[in-house]
């Protein structure tokens, strides 16, 4: 399996990396966004890059699933392989020329989120992992930080009012009362914080499964955490949450009921 999983994570390196170079001949070029149902918008960069990595995945491993946000699921019997994919995260900051979006990839085997990369071509930032090999930042080995005191601790969020949309207005206040700083580094890029060690938690009271695939594997490898508010490692959730193992028990008092 150890060989298995690093062709997997150097196909999806490669992708993600190949998504993202696609993505930057649209950034601040004025692109002009549609909205889609929920509301989210969605531009020709984002249709391209999920098209690219589709086709890539289809010739390279054409009896995988592959569920993206774009496109949706294909119609494959066999689900023990599974792709997810994002491909612009934080299209609210692409279209608006913020630098902080990024091409998600995510591979599920049996259940598990076994290798995950997350690009970010206009920083030229990559962070992946693959289980039991490590998390790596732009080849580097790296981990969670080590903080001991949340008093002491930065938390992200991504939009501070979908706390209050979903009920949650409570929970986010009471986690800014215990935090140090609380940061707008938002969507993908928060979560890559806390795994690169230069955030404490990142916090999203929204979520897809194509919106954070990669990062169970992240975490888990750098020596944290990502999951639902509850404590369960999960990219099924409707919420999720980062940070250190250190300080999880001590935030999920705060945040749960």
């Amino acid at each position: 399996m150890p060989q298995k999983l690093d062709r997997y994570l150097q196909f999806a390196l490669q992708t993600a990396h190949e998504a993202g170079r696609l993505t930057l001949a649209h950034f601040q070029t004025g692109i002009q966004a549609d909205f889609k149902g929920d509301d989210s918008p969605v531009t020709i960069a984002d249709r391209k890059a999920e098209e690219l990595i589709r086709q890539r995945i289809e010739k390279q491993y054409p009896q995988h699933a592959i569920v993206g946000e774009e496109f949706g699921s294909n119609p494959i019997n066999d689900k023990s392989h599974c792709w997810y994919i994002d491909p612009i995260d934080g299209t609210k900051a692409f279209i608006r020329g913020v630098p902080l979006f990024g091409v998600l990839l995510g591979l599920e085997i049996e259940g598990t989120i076994e290798v995950g990369v997350v690009y970010f071509p206009a920083l030229n930032e990559m962070v992946y992992a693959a289980s039991g090999q490590g998390t790596f930042w732009n080849g580097r080995r790296t981990r969670v930080i080590d903080t001991d005191r949340l008093d002491r601790s930065m938390v992200g969020c991504t939009d501070s009012h979908s706390f209050e949309k979903t009920g949650r207005g409570q929970v986010w206040q009471r986690l800014q009362e215990s935090t140090y700083y609380r940061a707008g580094w938002s969507d993908a890029y928060g979560h890559a914080l806390v795994a690169t060690g230069r955030l404490e938690v990142m916090l999203d009271a929204r979520m897809h499964p194509w919106d954070c695939a990669p990062f169970p594997v992240i975490l888990r490898e750098a020596g944290g955490y990502f999951g639902d508010w509850a404590g369960n490692e999960t990219h099924h959730c409707s919420e999720a949450m980062s940070t250190t193992k250190k300080l999880l028990p001590e935030i999920l008092k705060i945040i749960t009921p």
